[in-house]
């Protein structure tokens, strides 16, 4: 029995394993093993929502134990630490408690067919203290550590009623991260105060958002960038472009011209990497933000029996671009991965991947959605606005949902959600 091992269970690699278990685990046919740090899944688009406390992991996380049962494929949780490419192993470090106790030792897998699907996190670009005094969104303990401090920030506020006290927020990176998350805490601001927060109102926040270059999206066109530059600033959110960031002190941030930022709060959105973990392991070359090269099969170059997916995976297209670290790029590639590991088991020929760029949508929480579908969503851009675009925003989470839990589960979540947002605060408040 062949054995198929994946390395990440982030938007690509949970739907590879889901189709593959499927497929194969069902029947026996494979031995289908996912391997990750964590024990939940989360989609990452939305940790800006837990975050600010307007979405409860709790409710929405997806076990990686459980979905494995329902889909026939078996889960392991761990890190991996090295690739034994002659032996065909994945090897994970030993696991300890909080207590330093080992709960597992260093343990080997062994694979006939790998996938590396470990996405990406923040890359700081070793800034002088941004590590010791800046958050980085890319976990739900990351989102849990923000919101625990804005509550922190919120109770102090609400014991002096009547006083002045904001809260500064600075945020690091005009990217869609960072943009949601303005917009969201804005957002959460309205509803803390009809959860007992009497004292707190949006006069009681600042939100700075820090952009190197000269426009926020920079990734989007010009007129998507303009059309959030303008709700950002109907929200009171601070907008200093152009701004680069030299270091992070307990206090705030430094500039380049000298000049400080001060913040209570400050989040780091700006760029990103693959984890150092994976930079050149098993003696695979990587490139200067840890990405491993693949070729147009998705294959990292000269070994047949090792792919790469999603954020973590280097893919030049024909033009000399490179495919961008977004979920509907790990989505296709783990619709090619997969057809090009059944031809593997089964015969057939490799299907060449080629990258469809179908627009991207920013979410400012329920004040407004903008964005642009492409490709053979429409003819040339379609510029979107309001409430269409926070449909199609929604649309591709469900689209997600669908893909890890079919359509008749995911109608059921979709119930379920409803039932809850009527049944349970519309905050999450610890």
């Amino acid at each position: 029995m062949k054995r198929i091992v994946v390395v990440g269970g982030g938007a690509g690699g949970l739907e590879l394993v889901t189709k593959l278990g499927r497929k194969f685990g069902r029947k026996g046919k494979a031995h289908v093993t996912l391997i990750d740090k964590n024990t939940t899944h989360v989609w990452k688009p939305l940790l800006h929502e837990i975050a600010v406390g307007t979405m409860d992991e709790g409710v929405d996380a997806v076990s990686y134990r459980a979905h494995a049962f329902d889909n026939h494929y078996h889960f392991r949780i761990g890190t991996m630490a090295d690739i034994d490419r002659e032996a065909k192993q994945v090897v994970l470090t030993a696991m300890h408690d909080e207590d330093g106790q080992e709960l597992l030792p260093e343990t080997r897998i062994d694979y006939d067919i790998l996938v590396l699907a470990m996405g990406s996190s923040s890359n700081d670009f070793n800034t002088p203290g941004v590590k010791d005094h800046c958050i980085f969104l890319d976990g739900p303990k990351q989102a849990h550590r923000f919101r625990n401090k804005l509550l922190g920030k919120f109770l102090r506020i609400q014991r002096v009623p009547g006083t002045r006290e904001s809260v500064n927020v600075a945020i690091v990176g005009g990217g869609a991260t960072g943009v949601e998350l303005s917009a969201e805490l804005h957002h959460a601001v309205a509803k803390f105060h009809a959860y007992g927060f009497d004292a707190i109102d949006n006069k009681n926040i600042n939100v700075t958002l820090v952009e190197a270059g000269p426009r926020i999206l920079p990734a989007l066109p010009e007129r998507i960038s303009a059309a959030a530059s303008r709700e950002l600033a109907k929200l009171g959110v601070n907008i200093k472009l152009n701004t680069r960031i030299v270091s992070a002190t307990a206090a705030g941030l430094e500039t380049a011209d000298d000049t400080t930022i001060k913040a209570d709060l400050m989040v780091w959105a700006a760029g990103v990497k693959v984890t150092d973990a994976l930079k050149n392991i098993g003696g695979i070359a990587t490139n200067r933000i840890n990405q491993v090269p693949v070729n147009s099969y998705l294959q990292i170059k000269n070994e047949a029996n090792l792919f790469a997916i999603g954020d973590c995976a280097e893919f030049v297209q024909a033009d000399g671009t490179r495919v961008p670290p977004r979920a509907q790029s790990a989505h296709q590639m783990a619709d090619i991965c997969f057809h090009n590991i059944c031809t593997q088991l089964n015969g057939g020929t490799l299907k060449v991947f080629r990258y469809k760029d179908h627009g991207s949508l920013v979410s400012l929480s329920n004040y407004s959605t903008v964005g642009s579908l492409m490709g053979n969503l429409s003819r040339g851009t379609l510029f979107l606005e309001g409430r269409l675009a926070r449909l199609v925003y929604v649309s591709l989470y469900r689209m997600h949902q669908v893909a890890i839990h079919g359509y008749i589960k995911t109608a059921l979540v979709m119930l379920s959600g409803s039932i809850n947002r009527w049944l349970k605060p519309k905050l999450k408040l610890h």
